[in-house]
């Protein structure tokens, strides 16, 4: 009988090792990964510049509090905030990084609503659960932390009508990742930054899935032409390593002095000190141009299947972040399965979507496989 909480649906399979785009199990099986840990590894498994970064810190300090400077956090926050007018805050994982998020804007603006979306997750902890627009997610956890409403993704007159002085923010994913793969609508997106800014609320970009290059840009907003008043970051941000961050415009730095927020391991030298190679090696023009392309690849391809296949509704996404829309869970589930006995591992988004994440250093030749593979298996499901 396991000793661990039963909070997790596990598979038999346990992942030993992983090299490039695959993983391999405890009985030596490959596997062809598309699902990066949930958008966690995205320059793949034992990348040497990775490792090299862990060891080389390994044999250093790796811990030595937040009571005292750290040059490393200062060499991660310039490559993060890129020349522009952001402070950087580093903690563990998403669900701190949106906490810390939601803490600075009800600080800095005086104001209690927090505005968020119908199938938005955020994360589990109680004020990233009370963002996330969910219900299933939050039963069995009343009371949440109360302030938050949800909204329709995608549509401009509820906001309108939500959006007065009481709201201190709005927060969004700018692609829903566990909602379903739902991308922003551009002019949508770009309205809500623009009645954000007139009504002085804060716009908070959830950048934990799609951020670090899954989506063809550095950040996934960037496409859309808009600069958030704070952005949130972790999953890929040190490539496996836990870390998160959250960045904000500097004018909210007096929200956040000293004693008002903190964390005993965030942003410590070992996670430091990858992330900095991690983000060095995704955020370059070349680098992100062919994970665009890859994209577009990968898109193209698996469109077909929506003339092809009475099982496929919809087929979306950015990037190297797609979902394919199927006509049932059940279909969802046997696809799952058949790619499993294929040798490539995906994962679900909300209730019918195929969700695919493959590394970002994903070779051509790997993706055009799994493209195959997962045509295949799609078209012989019944």
């Amino acid at each position: 009988m396991s000793q661990l909480f039963p909070n997790y649906l596990r598979d038999e399979i346990d992942l030993v090792d992983g090299l490039g785009s695959y993983v391999y199990d405890q009985n030596g099986q490959s596997y062809l990964d598309f699902m990066s840990g949930i958008a966690v590894s995205n320059l793949g498994h034992n990348h040497p510049k990775v490792i090299q970064a862990l060891s080389e810190q390994a044999e250093k300090i790796w811990h030595s509090s937040n009571l005292y400077s750290n040059s490393l956090q200062e060499k991660v926050a310039q490559k993060l905030t890129m020349g522009k007018d952001y402070l950087a805050f580093f903690c563990n994982s998403g669900t701190e990084a949106n906490e810390a998020a939601i803490k600075l804007a009800r600080k800095a603006t005086g104001r209690k609503k927090i505005l968020s979306f119908k199938q938005s997750f955020h994360g589990r902890t109680y004020g990233a659960l009370s963002a996330t627009g969910q219900p299933e997610l939050q039963a069995g956890f009343f009371p949440i932390v109360e302030g938050f409403e949800y909204l329709p993704y995608n549509q401009l007159p509820p906001l309108q009508q939500q959006l007065d002085e009481t709201v201190a923010a709005v927060m969004l994913e700018v692609i829903q990742g566990e909602g379903g793969i739902i991308p922003a609508e551009k002019e949508w997106l770009q309205a809500v930054a623009k009645l954000c800014k007139a009504n002085n609320t804060l716009l908070i970009v959830d950048e934990i899935q799609t951020g670090m290059g899954r989506t063809g840009t550095f950040f996934a907003f960037e496409a859309y032409q808009i600069e958030p008043d704070i952005i949130t970051l972790a999953k890929a941000l040190a490539n496996g390593i836990p870390v998160g961050a959250m960045l904000g415009k500097s004018g909210l730095a007096e929200a956040f002095g000293p004693g008002s927020h903190g964390t005993t391991f965030g942003g410590n030298n070992l996670a430091m000190n990858v992330a900095n190679t991690v983000v060095t090696e995704i955020n370059q023009p070349a680098f992100l141009a062919k994970v665009a392309d890859k994209g577009n690849y990968l898109l193209n391809e698996l469109t077909k299947l929506t003339t092809e296949s009475v099982k496929v509704k919809a087929v979306r996404g950015k990037g190297l972040m797609i979902g394919i829309e199927l006509d049932s869970p059940e279909t969802l589930q046997q696809v799952i399965q058949g790619l499993k006995e294929e040798q490539l591992l995906a994962i679900k988004a909300g209730k019918n979507v195929l969700r695919l994440l493959p590394p970002l250093t994903i070779s051509q030749e790997e993706l055009a496989k799994g493209a195959n593979i997962i045509k295949k298996v799609i078209m012989e499901t019944n």
